[in-house]
């Protein structure tokens, strides 16, 4: 059974004593036991810190300068170093965004699992792992009795979410802090890591802080939600109430933002791409891979087979799938980054050479790629000015008056202010960062962009504002797009048509006019019905449904 946990007037400070800022302004909230709080909210809004805080922890550079924090009888602000251990991993436990960066790949799972117990003495050895065992059987992980004896890199990205539940919970903790524990994960991963979470939080009544930026997701988990922006609260109430009838503008604007919605291209779009003799692009029988190749010409790791695609110009067309399917391949192949095995590619009816040395600076200016991580496309070290400077110089040739006046153009056509050119990438947002990278391949002036995954690290409003930002631009340069993701309803929003691939096979090849059509291939599907829907109740007909 879970304890009642109560904050009251909790105030975070970050920066050097002489210069602190507020980041969370005195949040008060409480939580019944066993039930689930989620905090939700864009990057920046305090989620994250709040939650930690609720285990009397402040990041490097951050400080609880006010407040009290209660779990049960224990008011967690006041223990001291030795309390502050007694405390984390055994009444209050931490399931975090990765897990992957969060196991120690040295060791076996069951190892790592069993050390909270261990550690707080719990239970003895042979005791920790009989429980772990139980555990995994509770959050249906395959092969219960030996999945203990793997290491990290053997299991797959939502079962190393599930194993890190099950060393959480194995002390028994009164309060458990999901952050964002889903987001990295496939749709279709990410349901069944839902079901577990939930049906294990329910069945042990555990008191539970669900931090998120999925409304859809959180629908599904938190009994009460908390909004909050900026490090304020914004709005406080029951999930029904909230997603039925919020009060606060912000809450609104977060609820429309989640809600699917179609991106009309204009008129470049499909029916105009009909009409069109040659494709922009055609890939035929494509086939790429990683490693070194045999005597056949064989990469060691065959990631791609015989892919047959065409786009015309001014269409988008989107490519969806699982995790390891080869859409990123897809597209990196494509830009010439790495070299095909077999097949070939033609651009506007001419072969295009398969490498980027290969290519001309005219091939190469044709079709740029925007990556799905702002914070490693951009150099850190260089201003936004000087990195979209360096493609006007390289395709363009500018220099002087024209160079300046063309990045300012740049700036306000991804709808940047002018003052952004001379900060660096770490001074900026998420969504300020991937309109620069957007900006940076409009540079260019290319007819095709390869999108790959660019909101997927987004939050939703922000990730919305970049999908109107898209459109926008295809309807204003009539440009094409190639848009990677494993998001159905972000590609269904932008794109003509949809390409599905399963395990570096193309599967099937929907047009917006079919998307609510069917019958369709099973696995499209499968992808459609994992999509998480904002409202409640959606993931309990997905389970009678399996």
């Amino acid at each position: 059974m879970g304890a009642q946990v109560q904050v009251q007037g909790l105030r975070i400070v970050a920066g050097a004593r002489h210069a602190e800022q507020t980041i969370v302004h005195d949040l008060s909230f409480a939580i019944a036991p066993g039930e689930v709080l989620a905090l939700i909210g864009e990057s920046g809004s305090g989620k994250t810190t709040t939650a930690l805080a609720m285990m009397g922890y402040a990041r490097t550079g951050c400080r609880i300068a006010a407040g009290s924090v209660r779990i049960g009888d224990t008011e967690v602000l006041a223990l001291d170093a030795a309390g502050q251990r007694a405390l984390r991993g055994r009444r209050v436990s931490y399931i975090a965004q990765s897990a992957a960066a969060s196991f120690n790949p040295s060791r076996t799972i069951m190892d790592q699992v069993v050390e909270p117990a261990l550690i707080h003495a719990t239970a003895t050895r042979p005791e920790a792992e009989a429980k772990a065992v139980a555990l995994f059987r509770e959050l249906a992980l395959p092969s219960p009795d030996t999945i203990g004896a793997r290491y990290p890199h053997q299991v797959s990205g939502g079962q190393l979410q599930r194993l890190m539940a099950a060393m959480a919970l194995i002390t028994d903790p009164e309060l458990v802090i999901l952050d964002e524990p889903t987001t990295a994960l496939d749709v279709t991963t990410q349901i069944d890591v839902l079901r577990a979470f939930r049906r294990v939080v329910r069945e042990r009544r555990t008191t539970a802080v669900y931090v998120s930026h999925d409304l859809a997701v959180v629908a599904q988990m938190a009994d009460h939600i908390l909004v909050l922006r900026d490090g304020q609260m914004r709005e406080l109430g029951a999930t029904p109430q909230i997603l039925a009838a919020p009060a606060h503008d912000y809450t609104q604007s977060l609820l429309a933002a989640a809600r699917p919605k179609v991106r009309e291209a204009g008129t470049t779009s499909a029916a105009t791409a009909a009409t069109a003799e040659t494709p922009l692009l055609e890939v035929r029988q494509l086939s790429a891979g990683y490693g070194p190749r045999d005597k056949h010409g064989q990469p060691k790791a065959l990631i791609l087979e015989d892919i047959n695609l065409k786009l015309y110009r001014g269409q988008a067309i989107g490519v969806i799938g699982e995790s390891g399917s080869g859409k990123t391949t897809l597209a990196r192949a494509i830009a010439g980054l790495i070299p095909p095995c077999r097949g070939e590619m033609l651009f506007d009816g001419q072969p295009m050479p398969p490498t980027l040395e290969q290519r001309s600076k005219e091939e190469l200016r044709r079709v740029q790629i925007v990556f799905q991580m702002a914070d490693t496309a951009l150099n850190p070290s260089q201003t936004i000015e000087r990195i979209l400077a360096r493609p006007l110089q390289f395709y363009r040739g500018l220099s002087g008056q024209a160079l300046q006046r063309r990045i300012r153009e740049l700036l306000d056509l991804v709808k940047l202010p002018a003052t952004v050119a001379g900060r660096l990438p770490g001074g900026l947002s998420g969504g300020q960062k991937q309109r620069v990278n957007l900006a940076r391949a409009l540079a260019a002036e290319p007819e095709l962009i390869l999108c790959d995954e660019v909101t997927s690290a987004l939050d939703t409003v922000v990730g919305a504002a970049v999908l109107d930002l898209i459109a926008e631009l295809r309807r204003e340069l009539g440009l094409s797009y190639l848009f990677i993701s494993h998001d159905l309803h972000t590609v269904r929003s932008v794109c003509d048509e949809i390409v599905v691939m399963q395990h570096g096979r193309k599967l099937a090849q929907v047009a917006r006019a079919d998307y609510e059509r069917g019958p369709h291939h099973p696995y499209y599907e499968l992808l459609a019905r994992s999509v998480p829907e904002l409202r409640q109740g959606w993931l309990d007909e997905q389970a009678a449904a399996a």
